[in-house]
Order: structure tokens, then sequence, then C-alpha cells
């Protein structure tokens, strides 16, 4: 499952990718509020995102969280064990976390990317699959 979460600054850009993800058949579940609430707090939103992906013990579940920078959600999911999430801010860095680090969520910067980029870089993050490398997941290891 693919589960989405936004706080108020970052509400305009997950309704952006919520209509790319219907438009491309991609289900997913939104986690943050149905109304841009401002004042709403990013951890609320990425502790929500975070325990669903990383209760998923087939480790298939990703999220896309997104704030002003992304970086408020980023260090936020990044809490919770078995979550990796990266900060998405380019195609090569959403194919470089996923390949290297197998990402399990992408964090998105509201107040920076335009929507069309954002989308881009959602597809590239959704269809890059983790190397599998020895040196990747012994680093992954490492970290965990």
């Amino acid at each position: 499952m693919l589960y989405l979460g936004a706080d108020h600054a970052g509400f305009e850009l997950k309704e952006a990718v919520g209509e790319y993800l219907r438009y491309i058949n991609t289900p997913f579940e939104d986690l943050s509020s149905k109304t841009m609430v401002p004042g709403d707090d990013y951890p609320t939103v990425a502790h929500a995102v975070a325990e669903k992906v990383a209760a998923d013990a087939s480790g298939a579940s990703r999220g896309i969280l997104f704030c002003g920078t992304g970086i408020g959600m980023c260090v936020t999911a990044n809490k919770h064990a078995g979550v990796r999430a990266g900060l998405g801010y380019n195609l090569s860095a959403a194919e470089t976390m996923r390949t290297h680090n197998d990402a399990n969520v992408l964090c998105l910067a509201g107040r920076v990317l335009q929507p069309d980029f954002a989308k881009a870089i959602v597809k590239k993050f959704l269809a890059t699959k983790f190397s599998g490398e020895e040196r990747h997941a012994r680093r992954i290891a490492a970290i965990e």
C-alpha cells in the first residue's frame, strides 16, 4: 500500500500528486487532513505514515510525505525502525534513495517543488527497485 501525508505547507502538492496517482491507477491512502488546516503539525502526519509503512511485515508499503521543505517530515519518519525516508529534491535523488538505500518513504517540499516536477520524482521513486547489491544491503543492515 502507498500512504500519503501532508501538513498545511505540503497540502497543495499532495493534492496534485494524489490526482496523478489516481490518473496512473495507483491506489493510496491519504492519512492527512482532508482540507488544508493552517498550523497542523508535520510530526503528527509523519508518524502516522511511518507507522503504517513500518508495520507492513512484507516491506512492500511505501509512503510519500509533504511539508514546506520535506525536511521535517524526513527527520520525523526516520525515527521509526524499518523506515528509510529520503528527501526527493530531484530525479537522481529519488532513484538513488531506492537503488542504494531501499528507501520506503519519499519526502517532498511543498514550498519548493512545482507539481509536474514532483510528479516526475514520484514516478521515479515508485518505478525504481532496490539494487540488492551486497554493499548496499550491508549498509542498510548497519543503519538498522
